[in-house]
């Protein structure tokens, strides 16, 4: 690239400041302003010149050339804005101003938007040329802002083979309406998401703080068929972008990369040493002629194969390379990579194939020798012939076809011809997943499993679950279960929480279903309470309660202290039940016990009294007694209430001396077993009845007797078996609704032996297992409304009856029900019209039609004052009006329409007032339509309709005029029927322009409506166009307006101008107001005529009025002025000014010290003055020996 060249070969783009000295190492380079599109950078300095230089070419001052090496000469001409100081004609790559691509590294390049070193030129004492030109600077670019959804995009990348590779995409969501989706391809048609797998592999995540989704797609272990073009779509409702991006892949290459400098630099330099020197070439380089500037810089190695041996030198020295003998012993190795061309395949596989799945699909190559045996290969297995793999040969062609291709043949083949091979892949594309069972609602309490069930239509189909937004996977800690058999795929949380009350999503790739799920706080229930107890000392005492949940654990306190398990004491939580056994009573062990439930706001209190036993003094004879004490047990007097499956346990303490025989009886029999579910367990002093698991045929009277020699004593007891009830019967839908039905039973045979409390009710979808509850408190009656159900859809209902014991079993389901019901009343009804016989109604259809549908309507009607509706149609009517004939005339009527469908009638729509069956006068009204009521405007050609709607009964008479006059119907067509009238006119003309007038008469009532219609076209040329004056680059035109303004106002005037050489038209103004204008900038020596065209709203005249006369720019001259420090150059003898065809030179002879200073070159004329400046500044030259 030459110094004085950018990179097409053009004038520099900035202003520069470039001065080389001469013989030397001094240098300096001052930089302007960097170009906007590049960032230029300078190397080391290079042997020492002088150049000072402007224009379209370098101007370069060597030693020895023409130019007196005691004279100083600067020139100005046309050019951009610069003053440049570079280096020499003998360049090299690292002694010019190169790009940033070609810049040395470890060289300081200036940055954009930094500032810039003040420009200065300094010279030593020594021949030095000054070029200035003048022009504006060129406008900056304007930087282009990518608008798109994407916030950051894949780019194009090369990969080795076996590396792993990722992209990311992210969109901003925070102004999207819906969750944005995203679409990976290969190609133009390849969709990548169904090729998912441990090479390819998707990451989809979301931030809620910054509303920012990011995908990421990534290949595992490149290879070879992964390189081609890629592309990535995101599409949020009626917003979609897309970016492409490609992959190529490299072999693995571990040979080291050579640097062609570094390799060839001199021996012991450092980093920032072992400058190279051409000074030893410089002469050469000076008689050669200037190369063209090379756009594309080629490889060195490249050149150095293509060129000649004799070129080997010449190469080197502008590639900067010194080392000539170990540049030539690197080509000498390099050996020739000839590229491998196939020896068996005329044609190959294409790269990629893609085909539905179940449909076939055929691969076919082309190979060099017909009869040539194949093989084809499915990932590396050879393929066996048969029904499912075809393959067929035909002269050179060799093709496999795969038939009812499925999931498993998407694979990779390749067909092998002896040593060689080409490779394809072939992709099958799934049909999209529908969804065939949606997902159900669910309404748990706290700790309840819910399975959320689909099923698809696919069996091992991906589906994807969601809570509320986020994605649900499976993990070692996770709360969720999935399970799948078959096409049915389940969600489970094994214990509910309030923390997943939302929606759940379920999602393919042909549909999504979602369930929501509502979960409450489940009350605790308490079914059996602790009682007071009374033991003496060594005995056992025993609390025991009964919750409603069997999960729910608790603590037990003795008088506010948490009462901890020992030898003695036994704390035991089975089912239901929570125990508290307490060995060996003691004294202390008396006082009040509390159970409390975790997590509840209940506790469970009782007492523990020690009984001390006080010895008197009997008599030897004491007759028996019983001391019958069940203060816990007994309900009423000797009655004791036990629930079923419990174990009733009565300690009767007896007394008697000699100790007394103990019976036991149930009514006539006697209960002596000591083991079994109930039996009899007797030590001194007390015996005990015990019943394990109570039942309810253990229900009776019992009766203890004891007997001694001095007496017997007897008491009588009831023990009741209360239990849960049995379930409901008879459970039945009697009514149905939209979505509501309502359920009926019977309360059940058997109540438990406590009265019923309520109920629970629950339903589920027929043919579905999952039963959902519709209360969670006691519902009471035995009527129940079910709602929040869908219409149209099969339900089945069952009951639970609840006594103070528990809750039943549920009940036989009922017989299946839908809810359905009657559309609403049909909306809007209205009388349309209304003759002597005849009522014309009209309606809309009803605001809910529902699952039923809608099969007609009824339309009845009544007289005003009467209740008896009759029906005005046999048939339904499947439209939205109707006309009731017949009707007598005068009568009031009341009318009603009906909608009917497989529910029944719906509700009917009433007329707000009765109706008189009487013709009814109205007065004519034209309703003309709003663009009417302006001027109506049309070009000639136009065809014009106009449709002018009107109302008025009996039918009105409608006229048109024109102007006060009856429309000619040769000109102008008319046609008018009930309720409008036509205007048309099939191409219109400017004759048609006119007020037109509707006329509209009932007898003696009448109405009138205007309509004015214009017809316009181009006007007519401007005339009597002139050039009214000519000055400077200026020229004033005058023109008439046009004779035919085309019917409408003319809005304004073109003007154009020509030179009379080329006679090429240019436009100067698109839009002139005025009948005038002045036309400005005008090339100097030229002659210019003018045109001007007349515009209206049809755009402009199709003819131009020319001016006669021409405008003439004469040339003038500028007067030009040298000035030093604002001080005008007078003849001085030591300054030398010359102007050569608009260049202009000042030599300054033999320049000092006192020479230095800010030089100005001003322009004046007529028209006015420019001026540019440079600021010189002389440095003493340094002796030669002072240097070495």
């Amino acid at each position: 690239m030459l110094p004085g060249q950018n990179r097409t070969g053009s004038r520099p783009e900035l202003d520069r400041i470039q001065a080389r000295t001469g013989p030397g190492p001094s240098q300096i380079q001052a930089g302007s302003k960097p170009d906007p599109g590049q960032t230029w950078t300078r190397s080391k300095p290079e042997p020492d010149q002088v150049q000072a230089r402007t224009g379209p070419g370098p101007k370069q001052i060597q030693p020895g050339s023409e130019t007196d090496p005691g004279r100083v000469q600067a020139r100005t001409g046309p050019g951009p804005r610069q003053i440049q100081a570079g280096l020499g004609s003998a360049q090299s790559q690292r002694g010019k101003l190169l790009p940033p691509k070609q810049s040395q590294r470890g060289k300081p390049q200036p940055q954009k938007g930094k500032p810039q070193p003040q420009k200065k030129l300094i010279v030593e004492e020594c021949s030095l040329a000054l070029v200035l030109t003048v022009e504006a600077p060129p406008p900056e670019r304007e930087a282009t802002e990518y608008a798109g959804m994407f916030i950051e995009r894949p780019e194009t990348v090369v990969v080795i083979t076996g590396k792993d590779i990722a992209f990311t995409a992210k969109v901003d969501s925070s102004k999207l309406l819906r969750k944005p989706a995203v679409k990976w391809l290969k190609g133009k048609w390849l969709d990548l998401g169904s090729k998912a797998g441990k090479h390819l592999q998707f990451k989809e995540t979301y931030d809620r703080n910054t509303k920012i989704y990011t995908w990421e797609m990534n290949l595992v272990k490149v290879v070879p068929a992964d390189a081609g073009a890629y592309r990535v779509e995101v599409t949020s409702k009626d917003k979609c972008d897309s970016a492409a991006f490609e992959i190529s892949v490299e072999e693995a290459d571990t040979t080291p990369k050579d640097d062609a400098l570094a390799a060839f630099k001199r021996s012991g330099a450092g980093e920032d040493d072992g400058d190279l020197d051409f000074s030893s070439l410089l002469k050469a380089v000076k008689k050669k002629k200037k190369k063209p500037v090379e756009k594309e810089e080629e490889d060195v190695w490249e050149k150095l194969k293509k060129a000649h041996p004799s070129e080997y030198e010449k190469i080197a020295f502008d590639c900067g390379i010194t080392d000539l003998r170990g540049m030539l012993k690197r080509l000498k190795k390099m050996k020739e990579v000839v590229p491998k061309t196939s020896d068996a395949f005329i044609t190959r596989l294409e790269s990629a194939y893609s085909v539905e799945k179940g449909k076939k699909i055929v691969l076919t190559c082309e190979v060099v020798d017909p009869s040539v045996e194949v093989k084809w290969l499915k990932n590396g297995v050879e393929i066996k012939p048969s029904a499912k793999y075809i393959m067929e040969v035909n002269g050179n062609m060799r093709t496999l076809t795969i038939n009812k291709c499925n999931l498993a043949d998407d694979a990779a083949y390749e067909c092998v011809v002896g040593t060689e091979k080409s490779f394809t892949e072939v992709f099958v594309k799934e049909p999209p997943v529908t969804i065939d069972k949606l997902m159900d609602d669910y309404h748990v309490v706290v700790g309840e499993r819910v399975e959320f069930e689909v099923e698809v239509s696919e069996e091992g189909a991906h589906v994807m679950w969601f809570f509320e937004d986020q994605e649900l996977v499976r993990t070692e800690n996770s709360r969720y279960r999935f399970k799948k058999d078959g096409k049915r795929h389940w969600l489970i949380i094994q214990e509910a929480t309030l923390d997943d009350i939302g929606l759940y999503w379920c999602l393919t790739n042909g549909g999504r279903t979602k369930g929501e799920l509502e979960v409450e706080e489940k009350d605790l229930e308490v079914l059996q309470s602790i009682a007071d107890l009374t033991v003496k000392s060594a005995e056992q005492a025993m609390f025991k309660c009964e919750v409603s949940d069997d999960k729910v654990t608790g603590k037990w306190f003795k008088d506010g202290v948490e009462v901890l398990p020992s030898d003695r004491i036994k704390l035991s939580h089975i089912g239901r039940f929570h125990r508290l056994t307490i060995d060996d009573v003691k004294p202390d062990d008396a006082g009040d016990y509390t159970f409390v439930p975790d997590g509840y706001a209940l506790s469970l209190s009782a007492k523990l009294n020690f009984l001390e036993i006080k010895v008197d003094y009997v008599p030897r004879q004491e007759p028996p007694k019983i001391h019958l004490d069940v203060a816990g047990n007994m309900v009423t007097q000797n009655t004791i209430i036990v629930v079923a499956g419990n174990k009733l346990r009565l300690d009767v303490e007896i007394s008697g001396d000699p100790p007394p025989t103990v019976v036991w009886m149930k009514g006539d029999k006697p209960v002596d077993a000591a083991e079994g579910r109930i039996r009899v367990e007797s030590r001194l002093g007390l015996s005990s009845f015990v019943i394990e698991g109570a039942e309810r045929e253990d229900e009776g009277n019992y009766s203890i007797c004891v007997t001694n020699p001095a007496g017997e004593d007897k008491q009588n007891l009831h023990i009741k078996i209360v239990d849960v009830p049995d379930p409901p019967v008879h459970v039945k839908c009697t009514t149905v609704g939209e979505d509501c039905a309502t359920i009926v039973w019977e309360p059940p045979k058997f109540d438990g032996g406590a009265p019923i409390t309520g109920y629970y009710m629950e339903r589920k979808k027929k043919g579905s297992s999952r039963w959902t509850k519709l209360n969670f408190d006691v519902y009471e009656s035995t009527t129940y409304e079910a709602k929040r159900m869908i219409e149209g859809v099969l339900y089945e209902m069952r009951v639970f009856a609840v006594n103070g014991i528990g809750m039943s079993q549920p009940s036989l389901n009922s017989k299946p029900f839908m809810p359905i019901a009657p559309t609403s009343e049909p909306m809007r009804l209205t009388v349309n019209d209304v003759t002597d016989t005849t009522c014309s109604l009209k309606w809309l259809v009803p605001e809910k039609v529902g699952a039923g549908g809608l099969d007609g309507y009824i339309i009845e009607y009544c007289k005003k004052g009467e209740e008896e509706w009759k029906a005005a149609n046999t048939e339904l009517v499947d439209r939205q009006s109707f006309v009731v004939r017949d009707l007598p005339t005068g009568e009031k009527l009341n009318f009603r329409v009906v909608a009917v469908n497989i529910a029944g009638r719906s509700p009917p729509a009433l007329l707000g007032q009765p109706v008189t069956i009487r013709e009814i006068m109205e007065y004519p009204k034209i309703r003309l339509p709003r663009n009417l009521r302006q001027k109506y405007i049309r070009r000639v050609g136009d065809k014009i309709n106009l449709v002018i709607p009107f109302q008025g009964k009996p039918r009105p008479m409608a006229t048109w005029l024109k102007d006060g006059e009856p429309v000619d119907s040769k000109m102008v067509g008319v046609r008018s029927s009930l309720v409008d009238s036509i205007l048309f006119i099939r191409s219109s003309e400017r004759e048609h322009t006119g007020k037109y007038t509707l006329v509209l008469k009932i007898e003696n009532m009448e109405d009138r409506a205007t309509i004015d219609i214009r017809i316009v076209e181009k006007p007519s040329p401007p005339i009597e166009v002139k050039v009214a004056e000519v000055w400077g680059f200026n020229a004033s035109l005058e023109w008439q307006p046009p004779k035919d303004d085309g019917n409408c106002e003319v809005t304004g005037y073109m003007v154009q101008k020509a030179d009379k050489k080329t006679m090429e038209w240019f436009t100067v103004y698109e839009h002139n107001r005025r009948a005038g204008c002045t036309v400005s900038d005008l090339v100097m020596g030229n002659e210019y005529m003018f045109r001007v065209y007349s515009v209206n709203m049809c755009g402009p005249s199709d003819d131009p009025g020319v001016s006669k006369d021409t405008a003439i720019i004469t040339k003038t001259s500028p007067k030009i002025i040298w000035l030093k420090n604002n001080m005008i150059l007078n003849d001085n003898p030591k300054y030398m000014m010359f102007n050569l065809q608009g260049v202009l030179t000042l030599n300054i002879r033999k320049p000092g010290l006192y020479d230095g200073g800010k030089y100005q070159c001003r322009a004046i004329n007529d028209l006015g003055k420019d001026e540019v400046e440079c600021r010189l500044e002389i440095r003493p030259q340094v002796p030669k020996e002072e240097q070495e």
